[in-house]
């Protein structure tokens, strides 16, 4: 299991004095792209193949609050794919200095063409560094349908 170590800072800090939703997104995204990196995803290797990744989803849980003054801890657990890599799915905890889990997201996203503006497997050389990943206990080979499982359909205002 792949973790990231942040300081919450002042910034991370909401009304209530606790960890903000937002920063909670951002510490879950940039654990994800510093594995990736690691995996040889990085801004230079996507820009070569014109790809970038999108979000479908990401469902939060919160367990008990965190504020500032100790680190806090994220997981990354790769717990689906699709077969040719276009979807996956990844499982973050969010753990206190003492250990404690705090927070859990399940989020699922994709792969999309920058140029054509459309979902795309991944090339070769990605799905093989995604199928070497260590995976969940509970992974799942993904396919369109999972990426329904929350059906929300955008509703518009009705022009007066």
């Amino acid at each position: 299991m792949f973790f990231k170590e942040f300081e919450i800072r002042w910034s991370d800090i909401d009304a209530n004095r606790h960890l903000a939703n937002s920063a909670y997104i951002n510490f879950m995204s940039h654990t994800r792209m510093a594995y990736l990196g690691l995996l040889g995803f990085n801004q230079k290797s996507m820009a070569v193949h014109n790809i970038g990744p999108v979000v479908f989803y990401e469902h939060m849980y919160y367990f008990k609050e965190a504020f500032a003054g100790k680190p806090v801890k994220v997981s990354l657990e790769f717990a689906g794919m699709s077969k040719d890599g276009m979807f996956f799915e990844f499982r973050h905890n969010f753990y206190d200095h003492n250990g404690k889990n705090f927070a859990r997201c399940e989020m699922m996203g994709a792969w999309i063409d920058l140029k054509e503006r459309k979902l795309i497997g991944l090339p070769n050389e990605f799905l093989q560094a995604f199928e070497a990943m260590e995976k969940t206990d509970d992974f799942k080979t993904l396919t369109k349908e999972d990426t329904r499982k929350h059906v929300q359909v955008p509703t518009d205002m009705e022009m007066i």
